[in-house]
């Protein structure tokens, strides 16, 4: 494969999980990522570090950052995709009303690398500040 195809179907496959997560299916979620799949999140908060297989990442660390917010006042916005390789760079942001009493309204990157149609690993930074100040806090 070329590295323009490889560009355009690393792009296809974040696209497609962007959608996914937009959409609130986070069951479906599962089927992009590999056993081996590394979730890192930059930064020194509780959640900071990585994450490796669906289980923990879908599992566990995703339900330990959205328990400490309101579910019902969750909202994504998806800003775009640049994709290099099987390199993929998302852009979105995520705002909710947080438990803690705060109002969550982060703007968050990630870079993606895709390797044979699923997501190997992502690395994923946004203003750890605010998320421990308000999510926290």
């Amino acid at each position: 494969m070329n590295e323009q195809q490889l560009t355009k179907n690393s792009k296809a496959v974040v696209q497609a999980y962007m959608d996914t997560l937009m959409a609130g299916d986070l069951a479906a979620l599962r089927t992009f990522f590999t056993e081996e799949t590394t979730w890192t999140l930059a930064g020194n908060l509780p959640l900071s570090g990585t994450w490796t297989g669906p289980t923990e990442i879908l599992d566990e660390f995703v339900p330990a950052m959205v328990a400490r917010l309101e579910p019902e006042t969750m909202e994504f916005t998806f800003d775009g995709l640049i994709a290099d390789g099987d390199r993929v760079l998302a852009e979105w942001n995520t705002r909710a009303q947080a438990k803690a009493g705060g109002r969550y309204d982060q703007h968050c990157l990630a870079v993606f690398t895709v390797r044979d149609g699923k997501i190997a690993s992502v690395r994923e930074y946004f203003d750890t500040l605010h998320a421990k100040t308000v999510v926290f806090a």
